[in-house]
């Protein structure tokens, strides 16, 4: 949530953002409410908690090294967008754990 908020507040900041269309109790209960996004964030931000909760293996790996890719095509180009910018920002701006994120 952290990558698309970041993500959002730098690329779609013209964009009108308003809160969420919608709840997803999963989400709200384990990272708290969810920031204001623009339309295009809070879809690709509503398709990765769908399929992160929904996700058959167990225990879940990190989808980079998941055997079978359940984003949609759309949104996996997406999701790698963010990640790529949010990933290189946030590091550059102290988020060391990022780096271990990444590494491991």
């Amino acid at each position: 949530m952290c990558f698309i908020e970041f993500y959002c507040r730098h690329r779609h900041a013209d964009a009108p953002k308003g809160p969420p269309p919608f709840e997803i109790p999963e989400l709200t209960a384990s990272a708290g409410p969810r920031p204001p996004l623009c339309a295009d964030c809070h879809k690709l931000l509503s398709h990765a908690v769908y399929k992160r909760l929904r996700c058959p293996m167990d225990p879940k790996p990190a989808c980079k090294h998941c055997p079978t890719h359940c984003y949609h095509p759309t949104y996996r180009r997406q999701i790698r967008e963010v990640m790529r910018y949010s990933g290189r920002g946030l590091l550059l701006r102290g988020r060391i754990d990022y780096l271990l994120h990444l590494l491991f």
